[in-house]
């Protein structure tokens, strides 16, 4: 292309503007260890809600048609994920964050703490200082701090002491329609997962099983949420199961072990799921496996990885827990403007896997 007609092209598409009756977000997509996240910072309606959860509640019940349109096609998939930033609600967050996915809004998401710091320092929204920064997130699960290492105005690395996280019930089992009784761990990292062996389906954890992952991981779901619902002893709405998590042997020797989450309606985490690592961290300290201080690598579908230790220990509701430490990296992919025309006849989107 011609040089100067491509300025000039340039200098167009920053000078038109979308029709007054369009709706318009700005968004940075970014992605976490291959996880996508479309950090959403301008343009999402404010919400009222003295915490979180409850702000998630408002966001459900009157603004699920604009997560659609964010997250489902034509501008996003069946696997988007995304991250609403809002004010902070405690005094030592410096924003608020909000998740969400195919099917809804998440209570915590690790991958997504990663990304929106790097978001957040990268853009400049919080000044980054070097060698590290510390930026305090208020969750629908509750605080988080994230520490970013930052070396020439940009963010390398970021771990976050994330919430307590606890095993609610090893050795369990469930009956899965057209797979039979199925043993499970369940624990608590952000949010409720069922941990079930890739051995016990003759899974080796690679993405070219990625139907097969799906149709699994949704009927175990939602058996073990049929037969046995979890409960928190917080809050009510963080009582569910979110996912169903395979575990099985690194494909990396280096690494401790695999991860692969099949969470919401089917999605398929590409990173190793902050959250699922956290619980991971529960369940081999309930079992006397790891201890206090104890690291473990674990990859994800793609070989990417995070690494997660056991900072110390602590009690939720009666619950044994431990205070989990997760770390990763995540890279800016884009910087959108989202439009959404009140005429189109999919303006909110649609999915077809």
């Amino acid at each position: 292309m011609n040089p100067r007609r491509s300025n000039e092209w340039a200098e167009a598409v920053r000078a038109w503007t979308p029709p007054g009756t369009w709706t318009r977000l700005l968004t940075i997509d970014a992605h976490t260890e291959g996880e996508p996240l479309r950090v959403v910072l301008a343009g999402f309606p404010d919400l009222d809600g003295t915490t979180v959860l409850e702000r998630r509640r408002e966001a459900r019940n009157d603004h699920d048609l604009l997560r659609r349109a964010l997250m489902w096609e034509p501008r996003g998939h069946a696997d988007m994920y995304g991250c609403i930033v809002g004010p902070p609600l405690t005094p030592e967050a410096d924003v608020s964050v909000l998740f969400t996915h195919n099917e809804g809004f998440s209570t915590m998401c690790g991958h997504g703490i990663i990304g929106v710091v790097k978001v957040l320092l990268d853009v400049g929204l919080i000044r980054p200082t070097e060698p590290e920064t510390s930026v305090g997130i208020d969750t629908p699960a509750g605080f988080v701090r994230a520490t970013a290492s930052v070396r020439e105005g940009h963010v390398e690395r970021t771990s976050f002491i994330n919430v307590p996280s606890f095993a609610s019930r090893l050795d369990a089992e469930a009956d899965v329609p057209e797979v039979g009784t199925t043993r499970y761990d369940l624990a608590y990292g952000g949010a409720f997962y069922a941990y079930v062996a890739a051995e016990d389906f003759g899974l080796s954890l690679s993405p070219h099983e990625y139907g097969r992952l799906i149709d699994l991981g949704r009927a175990i779901k939602n058996a073990v949420q049929n037969s046995d619902p979890p409960n928190h002893p917080d809050d009510e709405d963080l009582g569910f199961v979110y996912g169903t998590i395979f575990v099985g042997p690194a494909h990396d020797p280096a690494h401790h072990s695999r991860n692969v989450c099949v969470f919401a309606d089917g999605e398929v985490d590409r990173s190793p799921t902050g959250t699922g690592v956290s619980g991971r961290l529960a369940i081999h300290h309930a079992r006397g496996e790891i201890g206090t201080g104890e690291s473990i690598v674990v990859e994800s579908i793609l070989g990417t990885h995070f690494s997660g230790v056991v900072s110390h220990v602590t009690s939720v509701g009666g619950h044994a827990a431990v205070v989990p430490e997760v770390s990763g990296r995540a890279w800016i992919t884009g910087r959108n403007e989202i439009l959404i025309d009140p005429s189109d006849p999919v303006a909110h989107g649609f999915l077809i896997r």
